[in-house]
């Protein structure tokens, strides 16, 4: 393991600038609709942003002299400074992100033979109070900006780019936060993602986790359906009020069928993230529950080895309980597969990540405010 502390330097707010990192393609013509700018113009500064991740606009030179100086003027292409870089002994990457307003979020970079993931963040803090996640312990400060999610794809592939790494092949927005109390924000964000003149990912390979907010997973499925993954880490209403509280508001009976619908329209897979608690979810009869539950889908099942967080007091099933378990449910012709984990050693598995929330405040009135949450 090792740690690289970066100088921390914020520019000069630049609040009366529009931030456009994070503006899709729809968006961004907007704005350049307001310069008096025509809508092709749109095409060429996203190439510029975030397929040469060039935000310099001197140099981009195919864009008319008075459009650059227009843009230096109105338009905001800060990133969030990287803060510190944490190194796994298994290659994975931490990588902290300081916010203007004095918050820190955290991505992470996952190497593998075949493929490189990116962990995404989309809150600072969560509000989900899930009893099993380092992140709920954080409290929930806001949601990220359109311009800090993408921002962290950006930072990513510039810090691959210059340490010479495998190049990011897949996204998932599993890291701090719940995505789907946030799709205004997000959805711009999977756009950009998505757009061939930005970042070009296939929708397999950018996917979206959510505790269980269903309003947000119809949505998603109009709006933007990419690769959805399914946090359920019990088999029963029951026991999963005690480990995903979000369940009191959509119990599984709504959410299962939600699922189904999400995967209906073009054979889409749903996966399924199952976290391995000792003595609380591992027996034989959770993953005969868990069998009969999933059977109506076309679902992958993601056993989870619990990943220690300080403070919290479950522990990880044992191998062999993991492994009667997964044998279970593959019995019964369920996909299932048991996750390595990675990163633990710097605090970067799966229920983890912390960042740095300066307010933890703020989680009641999120609660108060949200539909998904009252």
């Amino acid at each position: 393991m090792s740690i690289i502390h970066y100088p921390l330097s914020i520019p000069p707010d630049s609040a009366a600038k529009q931030a456009i990192l994070g503006l899709d393609r729809a968006a961004l013509g907007a704005f350049l609709a307001e310069l008096g700018e025509p809508a092709f113009r749109a095409k060429q500064l996203i190439t510029w942003l975030h397929r040469r991740r060039e935000l310099d606009f001197e140099a981009m030179t195919d864009l008319a002299k008075p459009l650059r100086a227009s843009l230096a003027t109105r338009a905001d292409t800060r990133l969030p400074p990287l803060v510190s870089e944490q190194t796994s002994a298994d290659g994975t990457r931490k990588w902290l992100l300081r916010l203007a307003c004095g918050n820190a979020v955290e991505t992470v970079y996952i190497p593998e033979p075949e493929r490189a993931t990116l962990c995404i963040s989309s809150q600072v803090g969560c509000s989900l109070n899930c009893t099993f996640c380092a992140t709920a312990r954080q409290g929930y400060n806001r949601n990220l900006s359109s311009h800090e999610i993408i921002a962290q794809l950006w930072q990513a592939q510039a810090a691959v780019e210059r340490l010479d790494l495998r190049p990011v092949s897949n996204i998932v927005m599993m890291g701090m936060g719940e995505p789907l109390l946030n799709l205004d924000q997000v959805l711009p964000a999977l756009q950009l993602m998505l757009d061939d003149c930005a970042h070009a990912f296939p929708r397999r390979r950018v996917t979206v986790s959510t505790a269980g907010v269903v309003p947000g997973i119809e949505r998603l499925s109009e709006e933007c359906p990419v690769s959805l993954a399914v946090s359920l880490h019990a088999p029963n209403d029951a026991l999963r009020e005690q480990l995903v509280p979000l369940n009191r508001k959509y119990p599984l009976e709504v959410l299962i069928p939600a699922c189904r619908r999400y995967a209906e329209p073009a054979g889409r897979q749903v996966m399924f993230e199952y976290v391995m608690l000792r003595d609380v979810n591992d027996a034989p009869e959770h993953a005969k529950q868990l069998a009969r539950l999933l059977a109506p889908l076309s679902a992958k099942l993601n056993l989870i080895p619990f990943n220690p967080v300080p403070g919290i007091p479950y522990q990880c099933s044992p191998p062999d309980a993991i492994a009667r378990f997964r044998d279970i449910l593959l019995k019964a012709r369920i996909f299932t597969s048991v996750r390595r984990p990675r990163g633990d050693d710097i605090a970067a598995a799966c229920g983890q990540l912390a960042g740095e929330v300066a307010d933890r405040t703020k989680r009641s009135a999120r609660m108060r405010a949200s539909p998904g949450l009252a």
